[in-house]
């Protein structure tokens, strides 16, 4: 979940550094760190806090060096501290390195090398395996390389690691496992990252590095091996991304920016695929195995955060259109059980990343097992896009903001268009109905512009309940998921306590939880279940609480009895859940800017989760 860059070149290399370490600070921001190397040696400054905490350390220091690498932490070993901060330096201070994952066996390997005399300064995995990697090195008289590969092959766990020698100043070492890494091509320079945002200023043309390869890079020379020695000839790709999508915009944050891009990368998700004048759908990813989709035996969805709760609406969605039996399983416990997988079952895997540490394990193993894999994902050339054999790219763009908002209806739209395509092809839904269905998805990104234009009478609702400690947020059928985005939003964002349940479950423990103070916020467009939730919402008014209403335009019934209420363009309930989660994450949006909280980087959060 770290964040790492380097460069090696003809630039100053800690300008560089800084700038993609800034990019990519939505991937941890416990410390930030910078090893340098020039003419007076290698020299490392590290600091707790965000990366211009150590930006302001180094204000006034002549740092020339054409080579270097940067690191911003998510504290896995160790708590933030200067000390647990990288890059970190081996025993001898001959090498530094930086790494992004965990370690699994490092309390053995550490044992060894306290036998061998060894002292470590920190706490971290990194350390370790940096001083194990040193001790081959050193012992063997070998490369570094080799000492690198060799140290590898001992490793249990996941990984990107880049080194720099201080007795080889024109290369950089590089190796990859489960962790993301990308290599910028230039003229007689290159570039590495965790992913591409640091590296779209410099160069189009990049080399997603695979798993169980390794880097060494000089200047003029990129040298991709395996862990066999066996040299491998890169594939070097043009990256599709301005910078002007990385950056705010005029917006006073990345979330706010990307809330209000949804019209636009809903219609870019659309756009190409679904024609509603011809009443078709054209998505070749689909196409091209439509006969596996459609005989299914069953669908698995796995996904983890935001991704999972994409994955809920879509079960009732495939459920209700495809008829075929559909789960929806945490990333993180599917790895670990044993579960049941047939031959002809699909996995799908929905990862805003396409980097889920959890989710990537996941569809190795049902691979194993026979299922076809299906990807649902936003960045091109992800790890878990390479594993899968079909998919469709959801298209949002770089999604900055840790909490997921257009990644999340990107991910409904593409999920939703999936299954038109099986329904229509199966017959299990009539020609009217998929007409139907399919004008109301290609009305999507108008009605979200609607919903935007509530952002005003959202910001008054906010700055009402920013002081309240206990949200719960209700919903039915295709919006109870939405409920639980809701509410998961609200926690990222906001630090405040805030649950999710299907409306009609609240008379099953939460009631207990209803008086004057809580706020209780209900999903609640018209439905095939709306005269229930009108009821329930009864329910939470005889006992005094505080009802914030998601409704339908037009719907006095609700209005009539909420203490607040946000009004919608009318949708079809399947479509609905699209329209329906725009206020929420405006609420949670500016529940956190009214308690000043920063919301595109909450705490203990990391926008990528590449370790369990």
């Amino acid at each position: 979940m770290c964040g790492i860059v380097a460069y090696i070149g003809h630039r100053e290399a800690y300008p560089v550094i800084l700038k993609g370490l800034k990019r990519l600070e939505y991937r941890g921001y416990d410390s930030a760190g910078v090893a340098l190397l020039d003419e007076t040696g290698l020299n490392v400054y590290k600091k707790k806090g965000k990366v211009a905490e150590m930006e302001d350390s180094l204000i006034g220091k002549a740092l020339p060096a054409k080579i270097g690498i940067g690191h911003t932490r998510w504290a896995t070993h160790g708590e933030p501290s200067d000390r647990n901060a990288h890059p970190h330096l081996s025993a001898s201070g001959k090498l530094a390195m930086i790494h992004n994952g965990i370690i699994e066996n490092y309390a053995q390997l550490k044992k060894e090398l306290v036998s061998k005399g060894y002292h470590f300064n920190s706490d971290t995995d990194t350390e370790v395996l940096l001083n194990f990697i040193e001790d081959i090195w050193l012992n063997n008289h070998c490369p570094l390389e080799e000492a690198v590969r060799i140290a590898l092959k001992r490793v249990v766990g996941a990984y990107v690691i880049v080194l720099l020698n201080s007795e080889d100043p024109d290369t950089l070492i590089a190796a990859r496992k489960g962790s993301p890494l990308v290599i910028g091509i230039g003229k007689n320079e290159h570039f590495l990252a965790s992913d591409a945002s640091p590296i779209i200023e410099y160069t189009k043309e990049v080399v997603y590095v695979n798993d169980y390869e390794l880097a060494i890079l000089r200047p003029d020379e990129l040298i991709l091996k395996n862990l066999g020695n066996e040299k491998i000839t890169p594939y070097i790709q043009k990256l599709d991304l301005e910078l002007s999508a990385i950056e705010k915009g005029g917006y006073d944050h990345f979330m706010l920016k990307e809330i209000f891009e949804q019209p636009q990368t809903i219609y870019d998700c659309l756009r190409g695929r679904l024609d509603a004048d011809k009443g078709t759908i054209v998505m070749r990813g689909v196409e091209n195995h439509l006969e596996q989709l459609m005989n299914a035996n069953r669908i698995i969805m796995v996904a983890c955060g935001t991704s999972w709760h994409a994955g809920l609406v879509a079960e009732y969605v495939f459920e209700e259109l495809c008829r075929i039996p559909v789960e929806v399983e945490y990333a993180s416990e599917f790895r670990y059980r044993n579960p049941v997988i047939h031959k002809g079952d699909i996995i799908m895997a929905i990862s805003q990343s396409g980097e889920t540490a959890d989710t990537l394990v996941a569809i190795e193993k049902a691979k194993e097992q026979g299922a076809f894999i299906f990807g649902v994902l936003n960045v091109v050339g992800s790890s878990i896009a390479r594993a899968s054999h079909s998919g469709a790219y959801t298209h949002a763009g770089p999604e900055i903001g840790v909490a997921s908002t257009k990644a999340f209806t990107a991910q409904l739209t593409v999920l939703m268009m999936v299954a038109l395509k099986i329904a229509a092809a199966k017959g299990t839904i009539s020609q009217e109905k998929y007409i139907h269905l399919l004008n109301e998805l290609h009305e999507v990104p108008e009605k979200v512009e609607i919903a935007l234009e509530l952002n005003d009478r959202i910001k008054e609702i906010a700055a009402k309940y920013a002081d309240t400690h206990d949200v719960l947020y209700l919903g039915r059928g295709y919006n109870f998921p939405v409920a639980l985005e809701g509410a998961l939003k609200l926690k990222e964002i906001s630090y405040i306590h805030a649950e999710g349940y299907p409306a009609a479950e609240m008379k099953h423990g939460p009631i207990a939880l209803v008086d004057e103070t809580l706020p209780v916020i209900f999903v609640a467009t018209k439905d095939s279940y709306h005269e229930k939730i009108v009821s329930n919402i009864q329910e939470i008014k005889a006992r005094k609480g505080k009802v914030i209403a998601i409704v339908t335009e037009g719907d006095e019934m609700i209005s009539s009895l909420a203490d607040d209420t946000i009004e919608l363009p009318a949708a079809d309930e399947i479509i609905a859940p699209i329209i329906s989660v725009i206020p929420l994450q405006l609420l949670a949006y500016y529940i956190g800017v009214y308690k000043g909280l920063d919301v595109d980087k909450p705490r203990n959060l990391a926008k990528s989760v590449t370790v369990e």
